[in-house]
């Protein structure tokens, strides 16, 4: 078997995995519309609903999820979970109420907890110096999802608002029979370890993970750039709206060519990056250019320069995969499973908390009785969130 196989299956799941939610996103609103017969209003307050639940279930079952690989294999955790989330897929498109809906989220929400185990089968078959650059090849397949997600869903709306979700179920199973043929197991006797249930719940595995030398701050970073970066799916489509008067294909777009520096950054960029500056000297610089983005999102007021500062603003995806690759080798190789466990946990705990900071933010300070008019002021609060995160980092220890 060809050793590029099993990594083009990883890159496809994390790419299905980027996809599932702006593929179906474009039709939510119908589609929760007609099920429980209410209102636009209605259906955003559902639609949050939804996602919330979504997020909650990858927060909960990531580190069950990883650990699950670490005893029993990538193999079959990696399988299993696409074909119940196919399965899942189809629940969804045939769905008649609201309350199916949010079932079929929350079984998507723990099926698409297989980012961790991709990330953990990465780390497997990456040798030392390779991590950093495969790693930014996980990176770069989330931002081709996260610009083909939209676009197809977009497309396929026109079908109907079950037609999202038909395909979704067919791109899934179809990447599970690929990677039944294609996927060998990296999990071997000398690695496996026993499941334990104090390690698989969220905050037990980050007590376990922690105790390592120099872990814990480290972790702490990773969040704070998880929660501070949240802010884009967050309050993107209101603050372009308010601030910029954007129509909604323009939002599309500006989503779409962020997601693609993002993918050609993490793909091409992370390699070289890692060569000169070194693991530590990317996630600074990567740091800083987030930071600085953050700001000047902040206190724009025009959307050419918004469109002309998208090449720079992807910069800051380099740090990333360089952070990973310098926790992957503080982990030993039968904790690969478990710690990407707490890192997606870690993600969807950003993702839980911080539409409900920045939302709330956006809103304070654009309704009429505001004491400051400052649509940008989400990602004011960000860029502070990321500067305690780069602060943690440069008062970790010199040798990463």
């Amino acid at each position: 078997m060809r050793p590029n196989l099993p990594i083009l299956f990883i890159f496809i799941t994390v790419v299905i995995d980027a996809m599932g939610i702006g593929l179906i996103f474009p039709v939510m609103p119908t589609l929760i519309q007609e099920v429980s017969d209410g209102t636009l209003a209605d259906a955003a307050i559902w639609g949050g609903v939804l996602s919330a639940a979504f997020a909650l279930m990858q927060f909960l079952f990531g580190p069950i999820i990883g650990n699950l690989s670490d005893r029993y294999g990538r193999r079959p955790v990696l399988l299993v979970s696409l074909m119940v989330m196919a399965v899942d897929y189809v629940v969804m498109a045939v769905a008649g109420s609201i309350w199916l809906l949010l079932a079929g989220r929350i079984v998507g929400g723990i099926t698409a907890a297989t980012h961790s185990t991709a990330s953990a089968y990465m780390a497997d078959i990456s040798k030392p110096e390779e991590k950093a650059r495969n790693f930014g090849l996980i990176g770069a397949a989330f931002g081709v999802g996260f610009v083909l997600g939209p676009v197809l869903g977009g497309l396929l709306a026109e079908f109907g608002s079950r037609a999202p979700f038909w395909a979704a179920a067919c791109l899934t199973g179809a990447n599970a029979l690929l990677g039944w043929i294609v996927l060998r197991e990296t999990v071997t006797d000398k690695i496996r370890r026993p499941f334990s249930w104090k390690r698989a719940n969220p905050l037990g595995a980050l007590r376990a993970v922690t105790h390592l030398p120099g872990l814990a701050a480290l972790l702490a970073v990773y969040f704070f750039y998880q929660i501070a970066t949240a802010v884009y799916p967050s309050i993107w489509a209101y603050f372009t709206t308010e601030r910029l008067g954007w129509s909604p294909g323009m939002i599309g777009v500006s989503l779409a060519a962020y997601g693609l520096g993002f993918a050609i950054v993490q793909g091409l960029l992370v390699a070289p990056s890692i060569r000169i500056f070194g693991n530590r000297g990317t996630v600074t610089f990567g740091l800083l250019i987030e930071f600085a983005s953050l700001l000047f999102l902040g206190v724009v007021t025009s959307g050419l320069l918004v469109l002309a500062a998208v090449p720079v603003s992807a910069l800051g995806a380099l740090g990333m995969p360089a952070l990973q690759a310098i926790m992957s080798r503080r982990v030993p190789d039968d904790a690969q499973g478990e710690l990407q466990g707490v890192l997606t946990s870690l993600t969807s705990l950003a993702t839980i908390l911080a539409p409900l900071m920045m939302t709330q933010t956006f809103a304070y300070f654009t309704k009429p009785a505001a004491p400051v008019y400052a649509p940008g002021a989400p990602f004011i609060l960000s860029a502070c969130l990321l500067g305690i995160g780069l602060l943690l980092f440069s008062r970790v220890r010199k040798k990463l």
